[in-house]
C-alpha cells in the first residue's frame, strides 16, 4: 500500500472508529469529534476530528466543557495532517499546552528487517502475571526516571480484562531488568501498537530496542496483524527507519488541565 492509503487506514481504524483502550473506558462520537472518556487513571482525550474552520472553536469549547464536568485533565491528540491547518494555534488560544511532538511511524511487518541479536547473557521474558508486571514497571521507572504506579495499574487491568490484547516483554541480564516494551493489539484491525520501549542507561546502544521490536513484530504477525504503529521519539525514529518503518505524520499531545482535578 502507498503511504497515503496506510495513513487513511490508520485514521479510520485507530482514530475515527477507535475502540476503548482499556477496561472502564468509553469511546463516543459527538458531531465531528471522537473522544475517549475514562476514570482518573485512564486516558481521557480527543482521538479524531473532522473539523473545519467554521466549527473548530465551538468544538474545542464543547470538549473543554465535557471533560471539565468529569473533573479530568485531558489530551487532544493532534496530527499534522488534521484540519483546519491552524487547529494547534486554536487549541493553544483555548488554554491547552503543547507537549513535544513525536513522529507517527508505521511498518508493514512483512517488509521489516527483523534480524536482531540480543547481547550475551540477556534473555526476553513475556509478562503474564502480577510478578511480571512488577518487573516491567521497575524497568520502566529505571529507563525513564518516572513513577510507574499508573502504568502498573493499567497493565494489571489489561491483563485481567483481555490478556490476549497485550504483549509486554522484559529483557533480563541475570536477575537485573535492563529493558522493557509492550504491544497492544487492536481486534478487528490489521494494526498493533508498539509502546513504552525503554532501556536502562548503561545498556543503551547494544541492540535491545531493536530486539524488542523484532520480538513483538513476530508475535503480531503470528496473530494476524499486518502493520505496526509507533509514536516515535527523536531517539527511536532513526532506529525504526533502519528497520523499515515509514514516517507518515507527526503527532502532538495538547494537554488541558482542569483546575482542582
Amino acid at each position: 500500500m502507498e503511504k497515503n492509503e496506510i495513513l487513511a487506514l490508520y485514521d479510520r481504524d485507530l482514530r475515527e472508529h477507535a475502540a476503548p483502550d482499556g477496561p472502564g473506558a468509553h469511546v463516543e462520537r459527538v458531531g465531528e469529534v471522537v473522544r475517549q472518556r475514562a476514570d482518573a487513571h485512564g486516558w481521557n482525550g480527543v482521538l479524531w476530528t473532522g473539523l473545519d474552520e467554521a466549527g473548530a472553536d465551538a468544538a474545542i469549547q464543547e470538549q473543554i466543557a465535557a471533560f471539565t464536568a468529569l473533573g479530568h485533565d485531558f489530551e487532544w491528540k493532534l496530527y499534522s495532517h488534521d484540519r483546519p491547518a491552524d487547529l494547534g494555534a486554536r487549541l493553544t488560544a483555548a488554554g491547552f499546552r503543547a507537549e513535544p511532538a513525536e513522529t507517527l511511524m508505521i511498518g508493514e511487518i512483512d517488509r521489516l528487517d527483523l534480524a536482531a541479536r540480543l547481547p550475551a547473557g540477556v534473555r526476553l521474558v513475556e509478562v503474564v502475571d502480577e510478578a511480571g508486571v512488577d518487573l516491567f514497571t521497575e524497568t520502566h521507572e529505571k529507563a525513564f526516571g518516572t513513577d510507574g504506579t499508573r502504568l502498573r495499574r493499567r497493565l494489571l487491568s489489561q491483563l485481567a480484562a483481555d490478556p490476549g490484547a497485550l504483549v509486554a516483554v522484559v529483557a533480563l541480564a541475570g536477575a537485573e531488568t535492563v529493558s522493557a516494551a509492550r504491544m497492544e493489539l487492536v481486534p478487528g484491525t490489521p494494526f498493533a501498537g508498539l509502546w513504552g520501549g525503554g532501556t536502562a542507561e548503561a545498556w543503551r546502544g547494544r541492540g535491545l530496542y531493536r530486539a524488542l521490536v523484532a520480538r513483538r513484530a513476530r508475535i503480531a504477525a503470528a496473530r494476524g496483524c499486518c502493520y505496526l504503529q509507533v509514536d516515535a521519539s527523536p531517539m527511536s525514529r532513526p532506529v525504526l527507519e533502519r528497520l523499515g518503518f515509514l514516517p507518515l505524520s507527526t503527532t502532538t499531545p495538547y494537554l488541558y488541565e482542569v483546575k482542582g482535578s
